[in-house]
């Protein structure tokens, strides 16, 4: 049943979004006029729940899951669309809680968030994955790189920072406007 309550981590809710993927169901905003994204998409959840849970604000409200990370960014680079730190897959550092996973495999992509993350898995939360709000992903490591594996492989991982020194920011705000 659509905009149904399936799941939820750190009080954020995780809702039912029918057997359309493609389907939203009208624009989400917050209280104080935030945009959130279209209901009940992977990416609503993505937004809403940083900005709910954490209080953060991404600079750029709008695209697509695949959107949100940039492959024009180095590894620890800061992605100022967004306003986090972002991480290749395969790289040096492994996601953590509350990271947010992102996938560039499919036409519009897709995105979770990291609930947990052990010696060789990991464990996200999304939306609009029909009735699999937690999945568990393969997580090796090798030659002191990380990589998620498997069932599928995302380009990697965004973190908020307070410190946004993690590395030069590379964002042309010019670039594709």
């Amino acid at each position: 049943m659509v905009g149904r309550s399936l799941d939820s981590y750190r009080n954020i809710g995780v809702f039912d979004n029918g057997l359309l993927y493609f389907r939203a169901y009208g624009r989400h905003y917050s209280s104080d006029g935030y945009y959130y994204g279209q209901k009940w998409q992977c990416v609503e959840f993505i937004k809403r729940f940083y900005f709910d849970a954490l209080g953060h604000r991404m600079p750029d409200v709008m695209g697509h899951a695949k959107d949100f990370f940039d492959p024009d960014i180095s590894h620890r680079g800061y992605n100022a669309r967004r306003d986090m730190i972002q991480f290749l897959n395969g790289g040096d550092e492994p996601p953590a809680p509350a990271d947010l996973l992102v996938f560039r495999d499919t036409g519009y992509g897709h995105v979770a968030i990291v609930v947990s993350v052990d010696a060789d898995r990991v464990e996200v939360i999304q939306q609009n994955i029909i009735g699999r709000p937690r999945q568990t992903f393969t997580l090796q490591r090798m030659n002191g790189a990380y990589s998620i594996t498997s069932p599928r492989s995302p380009a990697g991982w965004l973190r908020v920072s307070s410190t946004k020194t993690a590395g030069p920011v590379s964002y042309d705000r010019n670039k594709g406007e």
